[in-house]
């Protein structure tokens, strides 16, 4: 079988932080993420090589980059270069992000994963 095409809710989740739950798709030089954090969840203060870009399907959150503090919502977008400290928090309502990596987030493959269960979007 294929990994051409596979529906989301299939895809096992890596578990980012307590309530927060990546769905991956890795290409030979990029990942692409759909990441559900749960109401009020917290991404802690962290830093990366890979450069990220991202935007808000549903909810919101606040979201430090560099120092940077600003509270996004459904439709805002993010540009987050290599090893630019950054944090985020989940709104009251929980939060979908889709979030592009590159290069390859390798280190997610030493996260704890879950069995697959629904994700918050689609609904």
């Amino acid at each position: 079988m294929s990994d051409t095409f596979r529906p989301l809710a299939g895809l096992r989740p890596h578990q980012v932080a307590d309530g927060v739950f990546a769905r991956v798709v890795n290409g030979r030089r990029m990942t692409l993420a759909v990441v559900d954090l749960k109401p009020n969840s917290r991404v802690s203060e962290h830093r990366h090589e890979n450069e990220q870009l991202g935007f808000i399907l549903q909810g919101s959150m606040v979201f430090t980059v560099g120092g940077e503090k600003r509270e996004l919502g459904a439709g805002d977008t993010y540009e987050i270069p290599s090893n630019v400290p950054h944090d985020a928090v989940a709104g009251p309502d929980g939060c979908t992000a889709v979030d592009a990596f590159a290069p390859v987030r390798a280190d997610w493959e030493r996260l704890e994963r879950p069995d697959p269960f629904p994700p918050d979007w689609p609904r």
